[in-house]
């Protein structure tokens, strides 16, 4: 999860915290302490609790009286809602954002595709397919939405690496390419239809 200009302090704290809960070198249950955070990006406790409330809120942390703020625990039931929220959500971002596609949106979409199957190991190719979704939703313009898939997104991708990251092939993704194709044609439904089957298949 890379920075971007204009960032806080506290949100290039949550990225990197995100990017190593997700890595899985902040393991679950794993005391998030304030003190080594805020020393390990030079800067005071106010940025640091403000970047572990963000990750409590997204459901990468939890805090607990006289325990502090952890690493969150990931449980199959975890695993069952997650998908069964993005089988909903991310579909109807996509009806919406077939309609709604530019010409520039599609260049990104395309790029998106090729740095996917181009990955030559798994955390670049997690990070490019995380991209790819951002990027085929991101027309539909429903901000509130895809805020919320980003975050499920996110949760799904720290399962992902745990259970994929010894079954790892480069591929081309041809629900990823019938996607495209679908956005290019102005095909809603069958660009759902694809997008619904990759999700199963990924679950």
């Amino acid at each position: 999860m890379s920075d971007t200009p204009g960032d806080t302090i506290s949100e290039i704290i949550r990225k990197s915290l995100t990017d190593q809960i997700i890595r899985g070198e902040l393991k679950p249950d794993e005391k998030l302490r304030q003190d080594h955070i805020a020393k390990e990006f030079n800067t005071s406790h106010v940025p640091v609790r403000e970047a572990l409330l963000r990750l409590e809120a997204r459901g990468l942390a939890i805090s607990e009286p006289r325990r502090g703020v952890r690493v969150a625990p990931f449980s199959p039931e975890d695993i069952f809602e997650i998908r069964a929220m993005r089988l909903a959500l991310e579909p109807l971002a996509l009806r919406q954002a077939v309609p709604n596609a530019t010409r520039a949106d599609l260049k990104r979409i395309r790029e998106a595709q090729e740095a996917c199957d181009a990955a030559e190991d798994l955390l670049t190719w997690e990070q490019a397919n995380r991209a790819f979704h951002r990027e085929i939703l991101a027309p539909s313009e429903m901000p509130r939405l895809l805020a919320t898939i980003e975050t499920l997104e996110v949760l799904s991708a720290r399962h992902f690496l745990r259970t994929w990251r010894l079954r790892f092939v480069q591929r081309k993704d041809r629900d990823h390419a019938a996607i495209v194709t679908a956005m290019v044609r102005k095909e809603a439904d069958t660009a759902v239809l694809v997008l619904q089957r990759h999700l199963q298949r990924m679950g």
